[in-house]
């Protein structure tokens, strides 16, 4: 998967176009979905700005040890592991599932419609509470709604 070398490099390159301290870490390196065909397909998304959120069970951040904040900033790859672009976490919001709206979902770019996005969402987090994390999806699960702006591809 994700190649250190790379993303050591990729990060210093930012860091120097960026004119940011070489102190300055990263939250979280990771591509969007669990398959291939989707996290390419949402790394498109993301490359041509109309992706500008995601969505997370909060469990998975848990288990990850990592929680993103304001401020953050993160590597995203492609499927493979290679360093696409980096993210800058603008805003964070933690709510129930069952408390999305459209207006938030709609800034993820994937779904026209609410019922489109609970559909899509329902189906990825039932997947990843049964081969990932270990929970059962419910409308009650505490989510992760991170907004970001792509500061470097």
């Amino acid at each position: 998967m994700e190649n250190k070398k790379n993303i050591d490099q990729y990060w210093s390159t930012f860091l120097q176009a960026k004119n940011l301290s070489p102190d300055t870490k990263w939250l979280d390196v990771f591509h969007f979905e669990l398959t291939e065909k989707w996290a390419n397909i949402l790394l498109d998304l993301v490359l041509q700005g109309k992706k500008r959120a995601t969505c997370s069970s909060l469990v998975s951040f848990e288990q990850e040890g990592i929680m993103p904040k304001e401020g953050d900033y993160s590597i995203v790859t492609d499927w493979d592991g290679n360093p696409r672009c980096v993210i800058h976490t603008v805003k964070v919001t933690h709510l129930k599932f069952k408390e999305m709206t459209f207006a938030l979902c709609s800034k993820e770019g994937e779904d026209d419609s609410l019922e489109s996005w609970r559909n899509n969402h329902i189906s990825f987090f039932t997947r990843e509470g049964k081969e990932e994390c270990g929970y059962e999806f419910s409308e009650d699960m505490p989510i992760v709604f991170e907004e970001f702006e792509v500061v470097y591809q």
